[in-house]
């Protein structure tokens, strides 16, 4: 019953018109009118169950809307980042559903369904061959997860680009169901440097994620067509990356994926698939 389920939710999701409903709940989520939006945010943390201990401000009255309370910052003591140098954390709270070694530049989504570093960077001129047999992990936040997104060791922030595409849902139903899922849908690539290692990481679009935003580029809104987008980052925000520092924030749920160049790092190997973690839990080391 399960499986069926799933299998409708997926195939719902090639009828219905995706970019639309998050147009939709884009609105709905920054509704500022004080008893709706406050209504709105007793009811999500009622049904998510959201730990409001270690929320920064005062809930629901320093919120403006739903969607500042979805993007809410934390208590600075609500997540520790290791201050070991070789130490790589979370970039995010959320579920490990794929963590391991690029095979050449393939990379496993779920079960037996594979897509290239090519396809994902979706960018023909960017050198990825430094990426060819290294390491990638993904981690998918849930709506009841922490949405800010965090840098995972000390980098030099290079460029990020802009790859429109869709918004399909990004759970564990559609991610086993739907082959090449995450360079259906629009990402954010955002390149690092750090010594000899090179890092990627991107956010994955989804379904009811109204927009992306980082402090470099402001707020970054859907669109389901259309070129690569080169992004100009805002000089005046530093560049150079403490491990921990903020990266930028999902405006609803979905996806980052964390790439290292080859010979850079290693997995904790106590890891596993479907394991909860939280920003800044330590998930390898670099090597170099």
């Amino acid at each position: 019953m399960q499986s069926i389920k799933a299998w409708f939710f997926v195939l719902l999701q090639f009828i219905v018109p995706k970019l639309l409903i998050t147009k939709i709940i884009y609105r709905i989520t920054r509704i500022e009118q004080n008893s709706f939006k406050n209504l709105l945010i007793s009811k999500f943390i009622n049904l998510f169950q959201i730990n409001t201990q270690e929320v920064k401000k005062s809930i629901p009255a320093d919120f403006a809307s739903l969607n500042e309370f979805f993007i809410r910052e934390l208590n600075s003591d609500a997540r520790i980042i290791s201050t070991s140098p070789k130490s790589i954390v979370s970039p995010a709270d959320g579920k490990i559903s794929a963590l391991g070694n690029i095979t050449k530049n393939q990379i496993l989504q779920a079960k037996n369904y594979y897509y290239t570093l090519e396809e994902l960077i979706g960018d023909p001129t960017s050198a990825i061959e430094e990426f060819y047999n290294g390491n990638f992990s993904t981690i998918y936040l849930a709506p009841y997860n922490y949405h800010r997104v965090h840098i995972p060791i000390d980098a030099k922030l290079i460029k990020m680009d802009y790859v429109p595409g869709n918004l399909f849902s990004v759970n564990e139903a559609t991610a086993s169901r739907i082959p090449k899922l995450f360079i259906r849908n629009e990402r954010l690539i955002c390149h690092f440097k750090a010594g000899n290692t090179k890092m990627i990481v991107i956010f994955v679009g989804a379904l009811n994620v109204g927009s992306i935003s980082t402090p470099w580029t402001g707020e970054i809104n859907p669109r389901n067509n259309g070129k690569i987008v080169k992004l100009h980052l805002n000089q005046t925000v530093p560049s150079t990356l403490k491990k921990g520092d903020l990266l930028g924030w999902f405006n609803m749920g979905s996806t980052v994926i964390t790439l290292f160049s080859k010979d850079s790092c290693q997995w904790d190997q106590r890891l596993k698939l479907g394991r909860d973690i939280k920003m800044g839990d330590i998930i390898g080391s670099l090597s170099i």
